[in-house]
């Protein structure tokens, strides 16, 4: 839930009121990135290869040859020993969170009271707070194969794939009850006058890329999400580049065919960070930054340089820190960064607002 800080302003005319929203600082998986040069063409007759992620058995197909399909629907079903092991530990997780709930939730009533001490409180939140990191990687790895972990009640083995775009079967690449290993292809489907990026990656992450993986391209501002559908097998001759097709996942009706635009790719995702929304930065006298609410600043005061911000009214002082912040990982919303804590508060939006009033206050000598 955001949470809002209120801050007045007085202007000559009247008293303004504009919210900055508040949010807290989580962890979040990151992978590594690539910056790359793209561009928007339009293929017809183009192939969709639909991939398993998982090593199985293939159990049954639910269309064939010919078929038209529609994005989302169900295309083939894979038994699987990784996804039965996955939902099994993920439901066993989900219970001893919430056993570890109800002992956290105790033990602070029993602190409240004065009858434990502040390093048993301690303990059960850091195993609270791994518990559920655990848990929120394992379902952000579900949710990727397609597992819908609100309705997982029992543990299963089946993993369902499902078309990415409408189109045409055009083959059944592997025969029934066959054993198919990870990254293979199932299904070929052919998508009519479907829209492209074609992105061009330096040769150093040729043993990297692979089909599914996320492309944000920068169209005009606006983030458009595409994934990897096909990788060509020939050097683009100007560029000396891999030529990578990925596709607009969305219907986008003002792309304009071969503009070339900037792009990103990312890979999967290795490591977890302490993460803040893209729109909370600030780059501020030389270095990177976010504010955050000076009510919070308390603990943090003595380790970290941080300045307080005043509206230049005694009676109405408006409070916050700014926390230098390195940025260590990215992707399309969020930074990994190292500098707040998980759980901190920090301003996620109007950053630009609150670095204005902080400009504003040094000039009439109330900055620190």
């Amino acid at each position: 839930m955001i949470k809002y800080l209120v801050i007045f302003i007085y202007v000559p005319i009247s008293l303004l009121a504009i919210e900055i929203p508040v949010k807290q600082a989580k962890i979040r998986s990151f992978g590594a990135s690539a910056t790359l040069n793209a561009k928007v063409v339009q293929l017809s007759n183009a192939q969709q290869s639909v991939t398993s992620l998982l090593s199985g058995h293939l159990e049954k197909y639910f269309v064939g040859p010919g078929e038209k399909v529609k994005s989302g629907q169900k295309l083939a079903m894979i038994e699987s020993i990784h996804i039965s092991k996955m939902t099994a530990e993920y439901i066993a997780l989900k219970k001893q969170y919430a056993a570890l709930m109800e002992n956290y939730k105790a033990v602070k009533k029993l602190y409240e009271k004065g009858m434990t001490s502040m390093q048993e409180l301690n303990n059960y939140s850091i195993m609270k707070n791994e518990m559920l990191s655990r848990l929120t990687t394992l379902k952000s790895q579900l949710k990727t194969l397609g597992i819908n972990t609100e309705e997982l009640q029992t543990a299963t083995a089946n993993y369902i794939l499902y078309a990415h775009d409408s189109g045409t079967v055009s083959e059944l690449l592997q025969p029934l009850h066959a054993v198919v290993g990870k990254d293979s292809v199932i299904i070929s489907i052919v998508k009519e006058r479907a829209l492209y990026v074609e992105s061009y990656l330096p040769l150093e992450y040729a043993s990297r890329i692979k089909a599914g993986q996320k492309i944000i391209v920068d169209y005009a501002g606006k983030y458009i999400v595409t994934h990897i559908v096909q990788v060509m097998p020939k050097i683009d001759e100007t560029t000396q580049r891999i030529i990578v097709l990925s596709s607009v996942d969305e219907k986008e009706e003002r792309l304009f065919i071969d503009a070339y635009v900037p792009a990103t790719l990312y890979f999967d995702s290795l490591q977890q960070y302490v993460s803040v929304e893209k729109t909370a930065i600030s780059f501020f006298n030389g270095e990177w930054v976010v504010f955050v609410p000076r009510e919070k600043e308390g603990e943090h005061a003595a380790e970290k340089e941080d300045h307080a911000l005043h509206d230049g009214h005694d009676e109405h002082e408006i409070a916050y820190g700014i926390r230098v912040i390195e940025i260590v990982a990215h992707d399309d919303r969020y930074f990994a960064i190292k500098g707040l804590e998980v759980g901190e508060e920090y301003v996620s939006a109007k950053s630009y607002f609150v670095k204005s009033l902080l400009l504003k206050s040094s000039l009439n000598g109330h900055g620190h």
